[in-house]
């Protein structure tokens, strides 16, 4: 299995951006004197603990954590104002052990994540990070690195994350609580104990995509031509070329290899084309996706799922196309203000975000966690772009067009309208029932879950280095 994952979010990201990096300054306590002549007999002394390289300090079951894994989740923490809550020494590797009980009892259950979603994720992360750099390019300087090695570097941590949490949710699922739990719960508790509701915002919102040149186009498919042609003539491999060429962060490092997957898991166009190869050492056609520009070639067939690779190449979108979509977008917005239809109307018919276009522009949030859905965002589970634009909106007003990056990738344009907004409050049982049945419900979770870590500990191997054994850890059991 992979190592637990890590933090790229927040601070870290600017950091990063900056190119800084953190050392951390160590001294031994030792005062040596060199005026002391005194003799004594030799004897062998252990390295002072700065002085290792790495070391294992736990093993759960068959992972263990490194010393090396400890500081850097240390060192990602401070650059983030993380408050470890105990004695970060103790809280740490425990925090790094329980993950290694989650990623462990999702691979005895099978859980997978698709390749798209992990994509989907690193994207989203590099390019938060190449909107605070003000470019692609820019990064990749800060960085020394591409960011097609970047999307490789943070694969499989952003891998682990993701099946952890469903690992996490499938544990919770059933969960639920009555109304006379909630009220129970709220009825002997103070007012400052009651929670805060933080400012919750509806947003409408109309996408339109800049339009990408034919010669563009014509670029991705000549370029993808060549791929297949290069294969038949059998002067290369598909995977060598999906590892050097496809914009895939999830599949390129792997020659563009993805896990066995069903057709619902499969963007639809790419899904048509998949199944329907037989040959594994064929090409197939070029595919459309919504990422872009596809080439597959089928690996093995397994009952309803299919494993192929694929090459998936991006058309680039200039600074012309979209000022000409921002341009579409004022023109729109001006018909709106004339009256000449409505912001929801134009969302019906002119939006091309399919997410939100059949529901009058109306975005909708899924809390992970619950499963629940709802049309009311806090402004953190918001789109970075969005947010910023809805802040200092009034209900009712229309922004200025803006440009921003998809859950696809993809750079696209858009007005938001404020639909609501509802500033923050202590909740109240009347008008905030389903904010005080989530707390509860969350409560439950959280002792479901910890129930669970610590019966879990009591099931698997576990070693640590004899420091950290006097430890005041959160979870019972790991001194056996």
């Amino acid at each position: 299995m992979n190592k637990g994952y890590k933090i790229f979010t927040g601070f870290l990201g600017l950091l990063l951006l900056t190119g800084m990096s953190a050392k951390a300054n160590k001294t031994d306590g030792i005062m040596s004197n060199t005026e002391d002549t005194v003799k004594v007999k030799p004897t062998v002394q252990k390295a002072p603990e700065h002085s290792v390289v790495d070391e294992v300090v736990w093993v759960v079951g068959d992972e263990p954590i490194l010393k090396s894994d400890v500081e850097q989740m240390r060192l990602q923490g401070e650059m983030e104002g993380v408050k470890w809550g105990g004695n970060p020494d103790c809280t740490i590797p425990e925090q790094l052990a329980v993950q290694k009980l989650y990623l462990h009892q999702a691979e005895i259950d099978s859980l997978q994540v698709t390749e798209s979603d992990i994509a989907s994720s690193v994207d989203q992360q590099i390019n938060f990070w190449i909107n605070s750099a003000g470019s692609r390019e820019k990064l990749e300087e800060y960085q020394g690195k591409t960011v097609n090695e970047m999307r490789s570097d943070l694969h499989d941590d952003f891998k682990n994350r993701q099946l952890i949490e469903k690992m996490r949710h499938k544990l919770v699922e059933n969960i639920s609580v009555t109304p006379s739990d909630v009220r129970k719960y709220f009825k002997d508790l103070p007012q400052d104990s009651i929670p805060f509701v933080p400012t919750e915002v509806e947003v409408e919102i109309l996408v339109r995509q800049p339009r990408i040149p034919q010669s563009e186009i014509n670029r991705v498919k000549d370029q993808l031509r060549s791929f297949t042609d290069r294969v038949t003539k059998g002067e290369t491999s598909f995977a060598t070329l999906a590892r050097l060429y496809s914009e895939d962060p999830g599949s390129a490092r792997q020659g563009g290899e993805m896990d066995y997957t069903g057709r619902g898991t499969l963007d639809p166009a790419f899904a048509n084309v998949a199944f329907n190869l037989t040959d594994p050492k064929k090409v197939s056609k070029i595919v459309e996706s919504e990422f872009g520009y596809h080439i597959i070639q089928l690996i093995d067939k397994r009952g309803d799922k299919i494993k192929v690779r694929h090459i998936l190449i991006k058309p680039k979108v200039s600074d012309k196309e979209i000022n000409q979509a921002i341009g579409r977008l004022d023109s729109i917005s001006n018909d709106i203000k004339t009256k000449k239809f409505t912001f929801e109307e134009a969302c019906s018919y002119l939006s091309e975000d399919k997410d939100t276009r059949n529901n009058h522009g109306l975005m909708a949030y899924s809390d992970n966690q619950t499963g629940k859905v709802t049309s009311r965002f806090q402004m953190k589970n918001l789109a970075t772009e969005v947010a910023s634009v809805i802040d200092t909106m009034k209900v009712g007003e229309i922004s200025a067009p803006f440009k921003m990056i998809n859950s696809k990738g993809k750079t696209v344009v858009a007005i938001v309208k404020l639909r609501s907004r509802i500033d923050g409050h202590r909740a109240k049982i009347t008008e905030d029932f389903q904010t005080m049945q989530d707390v509860v419900e969350a409560k439950e979770r959280e002792k479901k879950l910890h129930d669970w870590v610590v019966n879990k500990i009591k099931q698997t191997y576990v070693r640590m280095n004899p420091r950290y054994k006097d430890c005041n850890f959160e979870y019972q059991g790991w001194v056996k």
